[in-house]
């Protein structure tokens, strides 16, 4: 017997079931706003469609075209944004000072309850605001927004307790049965050995293939054994990323194994990922080459190649500073107490 097909999401029944929600959600993004804007950040808006929508290794974008009319530009392949980053980046740059912005993104292939392929990401960044700064802004920030007592899947997390602050070396050291991460980093090259990390976790007890490199070994840990310890009672900040992991951020001064990058978890629910901003021109263009072979290598597609443009403006001169990118959906579903992503959004996507 066949299953019965599923309300349509314009059905006025199934949007008087969001309904709820999505009025929460509408206050968040007022309350958003004022807390920015009373802050001297000033609102953006960039363009979502771009020559290099990300340079994320796992993320695939989706893919499109401009088609001269009338003589007026040039055939070229754009793509939907997965992040309004390397823009607001720009931004800095050009002198914008404080900005953040609520971006449209997209991620092609992402489909679960805390996963949609169109979503908004609230990203905001600050000249010569430190991490441990931007830290203090963003727990204060989602205090504000969010009711005291926030939950998700029968995780709950008291806002009022003071946001933990753990660096994955010490999570790893607390949740994996003492594994040194840091150890399997080369602070010369900031690669990870994947030897070293096999052999870390086997005098550690913990399962792990050996097909794995080290990457995927670090990751295959870091979900098993940490990330379903964090942001549970209180929030967590998890900081002090392995240098491997460091994408847009500063490597540590006072350790080259480590980057300055933390991601924010709230309720069990990853909710945002902050770097200490790279300003290097010469290094960020060597991590985005590597980061365009990797991908290649690993979807067997061409994909984009490195964002030239963006690294003309970091060779022009970007201030330090901290940036943020938060999932603003997940918070809304925090602030709301929805259990699934589709119950934030007006309109859900039909790809399911």
């Amino acid at each position: 017997m066949p299953l019965p097909r599923p309300t349509p999401h314009w059905h006025p029944e199934s949007l008087a079931a969001r309904l709820p929600f999505l009025r929460r959600r509408a206050r968040l993004a007022a309350e958003t706003r004022a807390f920015f804007t009373a802050r001297g950040y000033a609102e953006a808006e960039t363009p979502c469609l771009v020559p290099a929508p990300g340079m994320e290794v796992h993320l695939r974008a989706f893919r499109t075209e401009y088609r001269p009319h009338l003589g007026a530009g040039r055939a070229t392949t754009l793509w939907l944004r997965t992040s309004p980053e390397l823009a607001l980046k720009r931004l800095l740059v050009a002198g914008a000072g404080r900005v953040f912005e609520l971006a449209r993104v997209w991620r092609n292939g992402e489909l679960s309850p805390r996963h949609a392929p169109e979503f908004t990401m609230l990203e905001w960044y600050a000249p010569g605001l430190t991490l441990d700064g931007l830290m203090d802004e963003a727990e204060e920030f989602v205090r504000s927004v969010c009711p005291r007592y926030v939950a998700h899947q029968g995780v709950a997390t008291d806002l009022a307790e003071p946001f933990e602050r753990l660096s994955c070396a010490e999570a790893f050291r607390a949740f994996c049965n003492g594994l040194d991460i840091l150890a399997t980093v080369d602070p010369r090259t900031a690669e990870g050995d994947a030897a070293a990390l096999h052999r870390a976790a086997r005098e550690a007890g913990l399962d792990l293939s050996e097909t794995l490199n080290w990457e995927d070994a670090f990751f295959h840990l870091l979900l098993t054994h940490v990330e379903p310890r964090l942001g549970r009672d209180r929030a967590t900040f998890l900081t002090h990323w392995p240098a491997p992991q460091a994408a847009l951020a500063r490597r540590d001064p006072a350790d080259p194994r480590a980057a300055l990058r933390f991601e924010l978890f709230v309720a069990g629910l990853e909710l945002a990922n902050a770097f200490d901003e790279l300003t290097d021109p010469a290094e960020q263009r060597d991590r985005f080459t590597r980061d365009v072979a990797a991908r290649k290598a690993e979807a067997g597609e061409e994909g984009w190649e490195v964002d030239e443009d963006f690294l003309g403006a970091l060779d022009h001169g970007m201030p330090a500073g901290s940036g943020i990118a938060l999932g603003f959906d997940r918070l809304a579903m925090l602030a709301g107490g929805a259990e699934r992503i589709g119950q934030v959004l007006w309109l859900p996507s039909d790809v399911s």
